[in-house]
């Protein structure tokens, strides 16, 4: 599955792909399966269910072709495709005669990726389905994907995919398991599964949990709204009060920062607004406690957007995601900030949109001194995108969208540790003068810190998916400084 050509945008528009290292399942021949799954023998029908050039849409039936009744919850079914470089996808149930509520899907990276199939869909079951008895069938299970960022799809190079399907019939390119142990169609090249021991077999080691990484910070950001406690304990701020940056008398407005689901995943919102004077602008941001951040990875997708949720438009606005400390002394040299920072209707200067990527060694306020090293896109950016900053010894490289949008000079690296912040404000009102209040969003849909290392925008997506997977909404394991 590629990018479709003939909407392919200007603008460097690929998400964050959704993946995890995880074994993929399925078998060549179903002569030699274990005992465990000839008691329980599953046939899998597949159907193209075909909704557009931007969904793909795999339907299933599951019949039990065996002598014994098998608990639907103990089946899962994987879809291999090819995905598009950089890309996230959203999975979602339609209508399934067992019920939509029954099923699960997530997204998956094989074992041994392959021309035709680097990333999977499995679907699973929920006990609340029940059981097949022999010779029952699921009946209809329609399901579909797509990219988050509804780019086209070409389903062509999918190893899973059967644009002649038209209507249900055995399909041994989509694999299932009862239970872990293979039971019906062929895997991709190199992910034959070894089935889990039977019964009979000598009784394995028991697994051990391996210890959590140290040195990340994850936060799906899953919370109930700003006054959750659990932001607190995670050790984030909800900005309130006045300062700057921003229009002078503005305020800073924990309320404004809401948290909500988006498809699969949890979404955290800024919004900012105003009637055209400082008094009436509410600004937001969201931080770090502490500062224990320095060498590393720094990563998240966040949602830039052109024009306001409602009223006028042409705000010189700032929507950001970066990381900061303190300036102890103007000019002093062990200052450190990094910034994505987009403006959506210019400012600073610029008459139109424009992304910096910005890495300071100091500044003075007064009189106005700057040491910095910056670069920009002057383009839209609306829409989603997966941000990613690396800073080792040698360099900071920052990505935009798996690709490397700037690299900047050692000079500029940080000596002290710094936090990590999501903000959104506004440079003045030189861009829109009207008193008609308007309001402004910024999304964030995950942040990823790891510590020390200088990981590819490729290793961000297997990292965030696999804390996906596993159902880990935050974890905290770096040391404060």
């Amino acid at each position: 599955m590629h990018n479709g050509t003939s909407r392919r945008q200007p603008g460097i528009r690929t998400a964050l792909a959704a993946a995890t290292t995880a074994i993929g399942l399925g078998v060549t021949a179903l002569t030699a399966l274990p005992a465990a799954a000839a008691d329980g023998s599953i046939a899998v029908q597949y159907r193209h269910g075909g909704t557009g050039s931007d969904q793909a849409a795999p339907w299933f039936t599951v019949v039990n072709t065996g002598t014994t009744s098998v608990p639907l919850s103990q089946v899962k079914l994987r879809y291999y495709f090819k995905a598009d470089p950089g890309a996230s996808y959203s999975y979602a149930c339609d209508w399934a005669v067992k019920g939509c509520t029954h099923l699960n899907g997530t997204f998956g990276t094989p074992a041994n990726p392959t021309a035709t199939a680097d990333r999977y869909l499995e679907v699973g079951f929920t006990a609340g389905a029940g059981s097949l008895a022999p010779g029952a069938d699921t009946g209809d299970v329609q399901l579909r994907f797509h990219r988050s960022d509804w780019q086209p799809l070409d389903q062509s190079d999918d190893y899973s995919f059967g644009p002649t399907q038209t209507t249900y019939g055995n399909w041994t390119k989509v694999t299932a398991t009862i239970g872990g142990v293979p039971a019906w169609g062929t895997a991709p090249a190199g992910n034959e599964a070894t089935p889990t021991p039977t019964p009979t077999d000598p009784s394995p080691t028991a697994p051990t949990t391996p210890p959590a990484e140290q040195g990340v910070l994850f936060d799906d950001f899953d919370y109930a709204d700003h006054t959750d406690p659990a932001i607190t304990t995670h050790g984030w701020t909800i900005r309130s009060g006045g300062g700057g940056p921003g229009v002078g008398n503005a305020t800073w407005a924990p309320e404004n920062v809401t948290f909500a689901k988006e498809g699969t995943n949890s979404v955290m919102t800024l919004r900012t607004s105003t009637a055209g004077t400082g008094t009436s602008t509410r600004q937001t941001e969201v931080h770090t406690e502490e500062r224990k951040f320095k060498n590393g990875t720094y990563a998240a997708r966040v949602r830039f957007a052109d024009t306001p949720t409602s009223g006028p438009d042409g705000d010189h606005l700032v929507q950001s995601f970066f990381t900061i400390n303190d300036l102890t002394a103007p000019m002093a040299d062990d200052y450190a900030e990094y910034d994505f920072e987009y403006l959506p209707n210019g400012g600073w200067g610029e008459p139109a949109n424009v992304l910096y990527t910005t890495s300071w060694e100091t500044f003075r306020p007064d009189p106005w001194e700057a040491v910095n090293q910056h670069t920009e896109a002057r383009t839209s950016h609306a829409g989603w995108h997966d941000l990613v900053l690396t800073i080792d010894d040698t360099a900071l490289v920052y990505y935009l969208d798996g690709k490397e949008f700037a690299r900047h000079d050692a000079r500029y690296l940080p000596e002290r540790p710094m936090s990590i912040h999501f903000n959104q404000w506004l440079i003045d009102f030189a861009g829109q003068t009207s008193t008609a209040p308007r309001a402004y969003e910024e999304q964030v849909d995950y942040l990823l810190h790891v510590k020390d290392e200088a990981l590819t925008p490729a290793q961000v997506a297997a990292k965030v998916a696999a804390y996906r997977s596993n159902g880990t909404a935050f974890e905290d394991t770096v040391p404060a400084s």
